[in-house]
C-alpha cells in the first residue's frame, strides 16, 4: 500500500462511539501504534497502515463493522457476506441495487441508495427523517465502502464528478478532494458520489475466488487502493517518489516531461483541486511521517533526504503539517 496518510479527524470521528458502547480508546490506540496524544492536535495524521489497523481493532472489539454509528451493530463478517452475495451478479447495476438492499438489512438509521438519472449515476446516503444530525462519519464510511466496491466489482478505477455532503463542510474537506473529486457541493439534501451511469452496465468480473483476496486485504485496500491513479496529480506524485527530492524538477521541465504545455499542466492539476506545490508539500508530509514512524533516522538525516537545507526549515515545515514537532510526534509513535 503507499506510504498515505490519513488525518487524525477520521481518526477521531472513528472512535467517537467506542466509549459509549464500552470499548477503551486508548487501549485501541496503543494497539494501533497511534499515540493518543495525537488527537489534541487538529493537524496531526496518521500512515494509512495503522488507520487500516484501527479500524480492524474498533470493529472488532465493538463487533460493529460501522464504529457505533447505527443503534443497530453491523456485526463483523457483515461487510464480507455483502461482497460474496454481490459478486454472482452480472452487471455493476445489478450488483449495487442488491449492495444497497443487503446494506438496508443490517442499518436501521441509514440507508443506500442507487439512483439513475440519464446519464449520470449517484450512490445516495439517506438519514432516517426523524434524525438530529448527520451521523458524519456514517456517511463517510458508506461513501469509502460502496466506492471501493463499485471500483473492484468491475476492476478499474471509476471517475467521481460531483460529490456532495449533507451536511457544512468540515475543516478537513481537502481530504475530500483526494477522496472523492475535486467538486465539493456541503449542505445537499443528500450525501452522494456521482459518475457516468455506463458504468452500471459494465460486467462484474469478480468471484469467489477474488473475493477472498479482496477481503483478506480489507480495509487498507479501501482506504487508499482507489485513488485517482490515472490522474494528473497521481502521475506527478509517482515521478516525483522515483527521485531524490534535491532532484524534483521545476514546473516547466516537468511539464516538458509530460510533453505539455505549463499552462496545460496547471489547469490539469488544479481540475483536481492541487497545484504542484502542495503535491511536493503532502509528498514530503507523507515521507517523513513514514520514516519517524518506521525508522530510527537522525532528524538531520530526514530533513536533508526531504530536501531542506537545515533541521530548523524541516522543523518549521513539519509543524505545519501535522501541529507537532517532528521529535514529539516521533517520541509520540514510539510511546503508543
Amino acid at each position: 500500500m503507499e506510504k498515505g496518510s490519513i488525518s487524525i479527524h477520521f481518526v477521531i470521528n472513528a472512535l467517537a462511539h467506542v466509549e459509549r458502547l464500552g470499548g477503551d480508546p486508548t487501549a485501541l490506540l496503543r494497539a494501533a501504534d497511534i499515540a493518543p496524544s495525537l488527537l489534541a492536535h487538529p493537524q496531526g495524521r496518521v500512515s494509512a497502515d495503522r488507520y487500516a489497523h484501527l479500524w480492524r481493532l474498533i470493529s472488532l472489539a465493538l463487533d460493529d463493522e460501522f464504529f457505533g454509528q447505527d443503534s443497530r451493530r453491523m456485526k463483523v463478517g457483515s461487510f464480507a457476506m455483502l461482497c460474496h452475495s454481490v459478486v454472482a451478479c452480472h452487471t455493476l447495476e445489478q450488483a449495487l441495487q442488491r449492495a444497497c438492499r443487503f446494506m438496508g438489512l443490517l442499518l436501521d438509521d441509514l440507508e443506500m441508495h442507487l439512483v439513475r438519472d440519464g446519464a449520470l449515476a449517484r450512490l445516495e446516503v439517506h438519514e432516517r427523517p426523524d434524525a438530529k444530525a448527520p451521523r458524519i462519519f456514517g456517511h463517510e464510511t458508506l461513501l469509502i465502502l460502496f466506492y471501493a466496491l463499485t471500483c473492484w466489482l468491475i476492476a478499474r478505477r471509476v471517475t467521481l464528478g460531483t460529490a456532495y455532503f449533507a451536511f457544512e463542510e468540515p475543516v478537513y474537506s481537502d481530504e475530500y478532494r483526494t477522496m472523492y473529486s475535486a467538486q465539493l457541493v456541503f449542505g445537499a439534501p443528500h450525501t452522494a458520489i456521482e459518475f457516468d451511469a455506463a458504468c452500471l452496465d459494465l460486467p462484474v468480473v469478480q468471484n469467489e475466488v477474488t473475493v477472498k483476496d479482496f477481503l483478506r486485504a480489507a480495509p487498507g485496500n479501501i482506504i487508499l487502493k482507489y485513488k485517482n491513479a490515472r490522474g494528473m496529480v497521481a502521475r506527478v506524485r509517482r515521478r516525483l517518489k522515483t527521485m531524490p527530492t534535491d532532484s524534483w524538477p521545476a514546473f516547466e521541465a516537468l511539464a516538458g516531461e509530460f510533453h505539455t504545455t505549463p499552462s496545460t499542466l496547471r489547469r490539469r492539476l488544479e481540475d483536481e483541486g492541487q497545484s504542484y506545490q502542495s503535491i511536493k508539500d503532502q509528498l514530503r508530509r507523507d515521507l517523513a511521517i513514514h520514516a519517524l514512524c518506521h525508522t530510527s533516522k537522525p532528524m538531520l538525516e530526514i530533513a536533508l533526504s526531504l530536501g531542506f537545507a537545515d533541521p530548523s526549515a524541516f522543523f518549521r515545515a513539519f509543524r505545519k503539517w501535522t501541529g507537532a514537532r517532528p521529535g514529539d510526534y516521533r517520541r509520540q509513535a514510539v510511546e503508543a
